[in-house]
């Protein structure tokens, strides 16, 4: 049974940073992070394959970095510049594909329980 566990949430004041870390019970191909804010739809923020390429959405380009170390199966997000629409509970996702990884939520199979990040003016 394949486990996820996020750690590393937490509050902070716009402008600040967090790093959300991820860690699995094995090795999954694709990883990624998504996030969902109060009434809205689960999004993709970001994911990483296993061979290093990633993929990352253009509102976080520059302020997030995504990596993952495979020795220890785990997935990292660095997150600089914190603004308050970053305000919401973040998920690791991951799915065994070798295939192309995506920014889709339905192609990720596998997912942790959260992490909240609060993000004050």
């Amino acid at each position: 049974q394949v486990r996820l566990v996020e750690s590393g949430g937490g509050s902070v004041q716009a402008g600040g940073s967090l790093r959300l870390s991820c860690l699995a019970s094995e090795y999954l191909y694709c990883m990624g992070w998504f996030r969902q804010a109060p009434g809205k739809e689960r999004e993709a923020v970001a994911f990483v394959n296993g061979f290093g390429g990633t993929g990352i959405i253009d509102s976080v380009k520059g302020r997030f970095t995504i990596s993952r170390h495979n020795a220890n199966n785990t997935l990292q997000l660095e997150m600089k510049s914190l603004k308050p629409e970053d305000t919401a509970m973040w998920y690791c996702a991951a799915a065994r594909s070798n295939l192309s990884c995506s920014l889709v939520k339905a192609d990720y199979n596998f997912w942790g329980q959260g992490t909240q990040v609060t993000v004050s003016s």
